[in-house]
């Protein structure tokens, strides 16, 4: 059985950033490389651009750095990962995707797609935004688990909703077509977001609160909420999302409960992956890295129709991107 993967989240270009001797191509540092994108059959991997507490005052520069890590490290691993960044991308993913069970197709290069988690880095500047849509980032998670300029983040005790310049934020997002994602983001925003957003957003690494009671994860109006929007939902594999209890162990037998939860309130069109892949420093057992994929492909299709699992997988991201990616030659977009 030969399933492709789109996975909507990792923090590879991060830790790239702090180690400059690490090689995408297969470093033990690393839990998303070159070989086990190809070994999971994992089509597309989504790469975060993330800044890291210890650096200091977030600035621009380090979104930059980790875009040219991507372009100059990640792209020119193996046979060379390619950059999906248009509509026409997705078509052509759709078609690998869809000849992925031909024996006479050869295996296609993996895809790498880019968001940025967090607008700290932005410093306040929307034409940095601006640029960075340009120069290729599809995605912007508005913050990590904190407050910023644009608004707070779902750890911020205070749960407020978005600043001045935060609602401006998303106004620009709308008009250029850089698609938002609320897995870190406070759920006074996430509901101010709702209303005032032109465009159906994401949770890339978000699971069910009801299942386990995690503040990063989505409460069942939320859930409700995403997919009424037509929306996506990356299901993640960080074990305390997953599984309440330290020192637990969590196995992927654990994940089952919020895919069930998820599709009872309406979701199985919506459910996607988002694993947090090097973002995490525990793994679930026999899932801690994109090699996991096929035996997890397995263990799923004996408990749900083939054809569930195919959109959870990759379809179900897949008609996203390919509905909200913007068109190649579009103005704004690319032209930097």
């Amino acid at each position: 059985m030969s399933i492709p993967v789109i996975d909507f989240h990792c923090d590879v270009l991060s830790k790239m950033r702090e180690d400059s001797r690490i090689s995408f191509q297969n470093d033990p540092k690393l839990d998303v490389t070159y070989e086990r994108l190809r070994q999971g059959e994992v089509s597309l991997q989504c790469f975060a651009i993330y800044l890291s507490e210890h650096w200091g005052i977030p600035r621009y520069e380090y979104i930059l750095d980790q875009i040219d890590a991507f372009k100059s490290r990640v792209m020119t691993a193996g046979e060379g990962v390619r950059w999906l960044r248009w509509k026409e991308d997705a078509a052509e993913l759709r078609q690998a995707i869809e000849n992925a069970n031909q024996a006479t197709m050869p295996r296609r290069r993996p895809w790498g797609l880019l968001s940025v988690e967090g607008a700290d880095g932005f410093e306040g500047n929307l034409y940095y935004v601006r640029m960075c849509h340009e120069l290729g980032v599809r995605f912007l998670g508005i913050t990590w688990n904190y407050a910023n300029w644009a608004a707070d983040g779902a750890l911020e005790s205070r749960n407020g909703g978005f600043t001045e310049k935060g609602k401006k934020l998303i106004d620009l997002c709308n008009e250029i077509g850089l698609l938002l994602d609320v897995s870190h983001l406070s759920e006074a925003g996430f509901w101010e977001l709702t209303e005032r957003t032109a465009r159906p957003f994401i949770a890339s690494h978000s699971n069910a609160k009801a299942i386990c009671p995690h503040p990063r994860n989505l409460t069942d109006d939320q859930i409700r909420a995403i997919v009424a929007m037509n929306g996506r939902i990356g299901l993640t594999f960080v074990p305390w999302f997953v599984r309440e209890g330290k020192g637990t162990a969590v196995r992927p037998e654990d994940l089952l409960p919020h895919i069930e939860h998820v599709c009872s309130l309406g979701g199985e069109d919506h459910l996607m992956l988002g694993s947090d892949f090097d973002g995490i420093d525990s793994w679930i057992e026999h899932l801690e890295h994109p090699g996991r994929y096929p035996a997890f492909a397995e263990l799923l299709c004996k408990h749900y129709a083939e054809t569930s699992v195919r959109k959870w997988f990759a379809g179900n991201a897949l008609s996203y991107l390919n509905t909200h990616l913007p068109e190649k030659g579009t103005s704004g977009a690319g032209q930097i």
